[in-house]
């Protein structure tokens, strides 16, 4: 049994409000390293917009270009801060990005539009 009651109020210098301060820390830490993600799934979403309103071209060229987005800011953000962006190893996630990036938007650049956007 503790030497603590639960009633007791904690103070700056126990444990318990160390214990909770470090807790807020690494959710913060979370939060922030997720940022990268965020920014490519907020592009991935403009470019949904774009295919659900009829205009596939366009939707396809800023899907291509959150691909190259993600595999530029895997490229340049170091491990321990680069969130859900990490999937494999630095070199394979960036190849692989970056070539399904350049695909598709050599597919939105090449294929005729038949009259469409």
């Amino acid at each position: 049994m503790s030497s603590t009651s639960a009633t007791e109020p904690t103070t700056p210098g126990s444990g318990r409000a160390r214990a909770r301060r470090l807790h807020r820390v690494r959710q913060l830490r979370w939060v922030l390293v997720q940022i990268p993600f965020l920014a490519v799934m907020a592009v991935v979403i403009v470019a949904a917009v774009f295919l659900i309103v009829d205009r596939w071209r366009r939707g396809a060229f800023v899907f291509g270009s959150a691909a190259l987005l993600a595999a530029l800011l895997r490229a340049l953000i170091p491990t321990s801060r680069v969130g859900l962006l990490e999937v494999r190893g630095r070199f394979a996630d960036v190849v692989a990005m970056t070539l399904a990036g350049v695909a598709i938007l050599w597919l939105a650049t090449s294929i005729d539009p038949l009259g469409t956007d």
